[in-house]
């Protein structure tokens, strides 16, 4: 099977690189300028990939909400706010969080299936729509989920999840906007604990520069795809 998905990484990231305070919490660091790139991200994308610490710490998603964007959506025959892809080890949900009343589909991406007690067959899980069985690995997750219509995705955070999608290879785009804040701490965007980014990733010709583009309030914008060579591990079918 080939690849059929393509993946976006989209954050807004201090200039020393950090997603949030020293002190931790919710990471909050684009303006309005970036508000906007997100929501073209999210009204480009079939799906959005989140974790469920980062879903804890946030209690909702983003949504879209310009108007322009939301008539492009209905235009392409999408619905109004793409998939969100909850991601997690453990069958998951709180009833408390907005995010279960945001006006989305909602869909579990996770390695266990729920099943109803003395039967086989699999339980949909309270608050989702859909159940995605992990598999194998991320390639065939990402596959699996273009089978059901997810062939543009998002990857809204949080870190530690970015980082096993790097390890992976698997992340076809970055989308960072940059924000004019010195944060220090911790709290990076690719984890500085945890398991090693495969060599290609910091291969001079790796990530090719595709646009810079100045936000308002000094903010700036930077895209890069991931270039791939022939027959390495990311380009290989799987």
């Amino acid at each position: 099977m080939q690849k059929q998905f393509w993946l976006r990484l989209v954050l807004a990231i201090s200039l020393d690189g950090r997603l949030a305070p020293a002190i931790g919490g919710p990471a909050q660091l684009g303006g309005v300028g970036d508000r906007r790139v997100l929501e073209e991200a999210l009204a480009w994308a079939d799906g959005a990939l989140l974790g469920a610490g980062t879903l804890r710490a946030h209690r909702s998603t983003c949504l879209i909400h310009d108007q322009d964007l939301l008539n492009q959506r209905k235009s392409a025959g999408h619905s109004a706010q793409p998939t969100a892809v909850v991601v997690s080890r453990q069958q998951w949900y709180a009833a408390e969080l907005p995010f279960f009343q945001q006006p989305l589909e909602r869909w579990l991406l996770s390695p266990h299936l729920a099943k109803a007690k003395g039967s086989k067959d699999p339980l949909l899980p309270v608050g989702y729509e859909r159940q995605v069985l992990f598999e194998q690995d991320w390639p065939q997750a990402l596959n699996r989920l273009a089978e059901l219509g997810l062939f543009r995705l998002v990857l809204l955070g949080g870190a530690q999840l970015a980082a096993s999608l790097l390890q992976a290879d698997v992340v076809d785009e970055l989308q960072l906007t940059l924000t004019p804040k010195l944060l220090g701490g911790m709290h990076a965007w690719v984890p500085f604990q945890g398991g090693d980014l495969p060599d290609d990733l910091g291969d001079a010709e790796a990530w090719h520069l595709q646009t810079v583009e100045p936000l308002t309030n000094n903010e700036l914008l930077l895209r890069y795809e991931r270039k791939r060579v022939e027959g390495s591990r990311a380009d290989r079918p799987i």
